[in-house]
């Protein structure tokens, strides 16, 4: 005989007993999350802003000192007082310029590559409120001049002298401040003739990574990327002439020359034109050295010539800036400098002072301090600002200072 199924019955006791467990887990879980927010969310007082700027900044705590003398600084409105303490301490320099440079030396744009000439020679630059502009254009490098034996003499051939200041854990700030970090000329160090020298783009790290091989476009190119923060594909134009695009650049790709008009032409015009500042330049993989030659143009100018014989044959280190004019004006390109000229440090000063360049380095500063890209109508409205008082004093140290104290108060997680 087969029983009945048996019937559980709840009682609405039951029932409400669960709800109010359901309701106390709930409260429970919302007063955590709320205390954890409260735990990591940052205030508006004038302490807990004078940290952030001194974090963002030297990228370490402030002493009690600073955090007082900061905090006091905030409270009177003169927080840009309290972000100049904060340049003052060594670690701006050996920790966040380092950091925000080193992506500019190679390729894969990574932080994680050693100290070089190139991201010491920013440094120093910066630390000496020299005009950032002319990092594409001055004779000058910077290295060690200090006593501790562990720091070789600098050599054009290898990267050794700022790998041993690294390894002898020399803050690069505490030098400057001793002149144990100082500017010398690059013929003297690198070996090139003073006429030769352009900033940081004829430093050996750059030329390492950006006059190997290849037809030194790529140093173009990466100079456009880290100082313009544009990509050749964001200014193509096939309108401008293409009387200078060399002699390697096939003119029917694939043998469809249509390739070459719709695409090929919208970069290599101006790009060639421009890149033509470079022609004596080579980085000698063997010697480990850069290149220049002053009695004719580098062979890889002239690569793949059959490629298209009627193109432009490079001869010497001219060059001319086609986007003046056309779509790329927007680039802001400084009125009354010359359209053309030779050699590579004055087409670094072409680039230098056009406004893509400050507005380039002004948010490259804003996303390494406040740690994200500007978002809102008040992010812009700093860039303005911040990039107005650049073309007034051309000093990037103080573009640090702006960035910080705008995001001061900014409530993220810390």
């Amino acid at each position: 005989m087969n029983r009945p199924h048996s019937r559980r019955i709840i009682q609405p006791a039951t029932i409400a007993s669960k709800q109010s467990r359901n309701r106390l887990m709930i409260c429970l879980m919302l007063l955590a999350v709320f205390c954890v927010s409260a735990a990591y969310a940052v205030p508006h007082g004038p302490r807990e802003q004078a940290k952030r700027i001194h974090d963002r900044i030297a990228g370490v705590p402030p002493t009690d000192i600073d955090l007082v003398y900061m905090a006091d600084r905030i409270s009177d409105g003169f927080p840009l007082e309290a972000a100049e303490r904060a340049t003052e301490n060594s670690n701006f320099y050996n920790v966040t310029l380092k950091t925000h440079v080193a992506p500019w030396t190679n390729r894969d744009q990574s932080l994680f590559v050693p100290l070089n000439d190139y991201t010491a020679t920013v440094i120093g630059m910066v630390y000496n409120g020299a005009d950032f502009r002319d990092i594409l254009s001055r004779n000058v490098i910077y290295t060690y001049t200090g006593t501790n034996p562990n720091v070789r003499d600098y050599n054009p051939s290898n990267n050794q002298h700022y790998e041993d200041i690294e390894a002898a854990g020399i803050n690069i700030g505490e030098a400057l401040k001793s002149n144990d970090f100082a500017g010398d000329t690059q013929q003297s160090k690198i070996g090139i003739p003073a006429n030769a020298a352009a900033g940081v783009m004829t430093t050996r790290a750059a030329a390492e990574a950006f006059f190997a091989a290849g037809t030194n476009r790529a140093m173009f190119r990466f100079t456009l990327l880290n100082h313009m923060c544009v990509d050749l594909e964001q200014i193509q134009d096939a309108t401008r002439i293409p009387d200078r695009i060399r002699q390697d650049v096939s003119r029917s790709p694939g043998g469809d020359s249509r390739i070459f008009m719709n695409s090929c032409i919208s970069c290599h015009s101006g790009m060639d034109s421009l890149a033509g500042a470079f022609a004596y330049y080579n980085f000698n993989e063997d010697s480990g050295q850069l290149e220049y030659t002053t009695d004719g143009v580098q062979e890889k100018y002239r690569i793949n010539s059959n490629n298209f014989p009627f193109g432009y044959l490079t001869v010497d280190d001219s060059w001319k800036n086609y986007w003046r004019t056309g779509p790329n004006q927007w680039l802001g390109w400084e009125a009354g400098m010359p359209a053309e000229g030779t050699g590579a440090a004055s087409m670094g000063r072409e680039i230098a002072h056009s406004e893509a360049f400050a507005q380039c380095h002004v948010k490259q500063v804003f996303k390494t301090v406040c740690l994200r890209e500007p978002s809102n109508a008040d992010d812009r409205g700093q860039i303005s600002i911040m990039v107005g008082q650049f073309n007034q004093n051309h000093d990037l140290k103080e573009q640090f200072k702006l960035a910080a104290v705008h995001c001061m108060g900014d409530e993220v997680i810390n």
